[in-house]
């Protein structure tokens, strides 16, 4: 899923999946913040991938916490 940059290319002209994975591992992280500019495609798909990681936790929390209920 993650990709790797080229040598060759800077951030800016990477593939947006890595702006992505900066995002969901910033969240995994706990990081809140982007070191991107913030009206850039580069940050929106940073916030995207951020947005995913929190969604997709808040989901196993639910579940969790259904499981618990129901014990």
């Amino acid at each position: 899923m993650i990709q790797k940059r080229k040598k060759y290319l800077s951030k800016y002209d990477a593939p947006l999946s890595i702006q992505f994975g900066w995002g969901y591992k910033a969240f995994k992280r706990g990081s809140l913040d982007s070191k991107l500019k913030q009206n850039s495609m580069q940050h929106r798909e940073w916030q995207r991938g951020w947005n995913t990681a929190y969604f997709e936790n808040l989901k196993k929390v639910k579940q969790r916490e259904q499981v618990r209920a129901r014990s």
